[in-house]
């Protein structure tokens, strides 16, 4: 069974996190489009070095399976390799969130409301109900 916590928060400093807050998903929102650019093109070199290390091994493949398509005058070549995963090339990673329009907007504007309502505020803590608001964004 969960308890509550009762800890009473000094209204300055949940400001203060609401603000560094605030400026981490702009900041992060706008160099969103750069670094999935760059994460783009380092899962482009890591399919082509897999082709390479696929084409250098293809007297190893099994299961050979092809599709020729007359329509289009293409051929699809699809086969297994068994491999150990430290031979293989490591894929990239996305080391950043995503972060749809919908989304941005709708947290920049409910941390915006709860800045504006707490600056406003005479009180010297953040009471229980307000903190429960708030905590997905601290």
């Amino acid at each position: 069974m969960s308890r509550a916590i009762t800890v009473k928060v000094a209204t300055p400093k949940v400001i203060k996190a609401l603000e560094t807050k605030l400026e981490t998903v702009k900041k992060d929102y706008a160099s969103q489009e750069a670094n999935e650019a760059k994460y783009e093109k380092a899962r482009k070199v890591w399919q082509k070095e897999v082709q390479d290390y696929a084409i250098a091994n293809i007297k190893k493949a099994e299961n050979f399976r092809t599709n020729y398509r007359s329509w289009n005058n293409s051929l699809n070549i699809d086969f297994d390799l068994t491999v150990s995963e430290k031979d293989l090339p490591t894929e990239p990673q996305r080391e950043f969130t995503t972060m749809h329009q919908h989304t941005f907007n709708e947290m920049v504007e409910d941390i915006t409301n709860a800045l504006t309502i707490l600056k406003m505020t005479d009180e010297e803590t953040v009471n229980a109900s307000t903190m429960k608001q708030i905590a997905r964004y601290l």
